[in-house]
């Protein structure tokens, strides 16, 4: 098997990062999260978005020069010159209920000290939206187009 620059993008719980990470370890490749690049590390966490040019910056660093690598997360509404180095993508998709299970069960793991009950509310009310074709937000309609 090739191994490739592939990019793997769904909805938050919809299994990408896992399946990239699978992907990865499978390939031996490295393996990026779009979360890592577009989140300053902050504690709470998920608090401070990088500027764009940064993100951008630090991924041609860290891995769009090599042969092979995954990467997990959304970037098509911030970094289409990093999707513009990938050989495939996959689109994953997930039933709504069961996508926001897995996101309230991901939560639940995450809690601690660092995450309060209003961060959590606002992040799940953001994730419900991805189904809703009028969301301004990351959505289906979006990652589809």
């Amino acid at each position: 098997m090739r191994h490739c620059r592939l990019h793997i993008m769904g909805a938050s719980g919809s299994g990408a990062t896992t399946l990239g990470r699978a992907i990865a370890n499978a390939w031996s490749v490295p393996h990026a999260d779009s979360d890592d690049y577009f989140w300053v590390p902050t504690s709470p966490p998920y608090t401070t978005p990088r500027p764009v040019p940064e993100r951008i910056g630090l991924m041609r660093t860290m891995f769009v020069p090599r042969d092979a690598w995954v990467l997990s997360g959304a970037i098509n509404s911030w970094a289409g010159a990093v999707l513009e180095e990938c050989d495939a993508v996959v689109f994953l998709t997930l039933d709504p209920k069961e996508r926001m299970r897995r996101l309230a069960a991901r939560e639940a793991l995450r809690r601690g000290g660092d995450i309060d009950d209003q961060a959590t509310a606002e992040f799940m009310q953001w994730a419900r939206g991805y189904d809703d074709p009028g969301f301004a937000g990351r959505s289906r309609r979006a990652h589809e187009d």
